[in-house]
């Protein structure tokens, strides 16, 4: 949008916008990069060549002792232990990661029912889906809010000042960027901020919306995909099933109808 006609505060306030979206479109490319399944095996095969060292040593202090003076029977007791401990370490951690799995996959299959509903998740990550974005807002009466979208790459593509009422509010983006060219749909960054009476801007409450198209296991928690936008499931605030019930109710009355027909036709 133009910047010549904007007031001090109307720039000051796009500005820190501008500015939160470029830096959530930077925070969620490095987060995408990194695995905590990595990690834990990882884990687990270090706990697993610590095992493995410890039998070495143990096996190597023993062909090593001096007959005349061998290990006391305490401190071998001691050391198989210890042993024991590691090993059966090793395979508590395994089982758990076959536990994690099975139950990652029950969860998945549950969580496939959700796909063609529309979700509302408190995240940064603006769903575009058949060049339309939906987010809702909290202000307050004359409030103006300002609304930065930008793209992986962290360049602003839609920046808008809005006059907020009291309560909700609910801006909607068409996937036009500032000069009006129509982009593709995708997973953007948005960011909105609002600036109190001394000048100081602040971070408004919000909440996105999107058609859930698909489920995933994510590395720490299940995950919604909406379109090209994904979404950890603990983020979803709301899920509307009000479109698949309404469908299925219309399919239900169109049956008893044709039934009805049916019988009379007979009668």
């Amino acid at each position: 949008m133009s910047t010549t006609s904007l007031t001090t505060n109307e720039y000051t306030l796009l500005s820190a916008a501008e500015s939160a979206a470029k830096s959530s479109a930077s925070t969620s490319s490095s987060t995408s990069s990194t695995s905590s399944s990595t990690s834990s095996t990882a884990a687990l095969s270090s706990l697993a060549d610590n095992y493995t060292t410890f039998l070495t040593l143990l096996t190597t202090q023993l062909t090593h002792q001096d007959p005349s003076s061998p290990m006391s029977s305490d401190s071998f007791t001691s050391e198989l232990v210890q042993l024991a401990g590691v090993e059966q370490q090793v395979e508590t951690n395994s089982k758990l990661s076959s536990l994690i799995s099975l139950n990652e996959s029950g969860q998945l299959s549950a969580d496939s029912a959700l796909v063609g509903s529309e979700a509302t998740a408190t995240s940064t990550t603006l769903p575009l889906q058949n060049s339309s974005a939906t987010l809702n807002f909290t202000g307050s009466s004359g409030q103006t809010v300002a609304i930065a979208v930008a793209n992986s790459a962290g360049t602003i593509v839609k920046d808008d000042l809005v006059t907020a009422t009291s309560g909700t509010n609910t801006w909607t983006w068409d996937g036009t960027d500032n000069s009006g060219n129509q982009l593709s749909d995708g997973a953007y960054n948005v960011s909105v901020k609002t600036m109190d009476s001394s000048g100081n801007t602040s971070d408004a409450t919000f909440t996105v919306t999107g058609t859930i198209t698909g489920i995933q296991t994510g590395t720490d928690d299940m995950e919604v995909q909406m379109g090209s936008a994904t979404i950890p499931m603990s983020k979803v605030t709301k899920v509307s099933t009000s479109s698949k019930s309404t469908s299925s109710s219309s399919s239900s009355s169109s049956s008893s109808s044709s039934d009805t027909s049916s019988s009379s036709t007979g009668t």
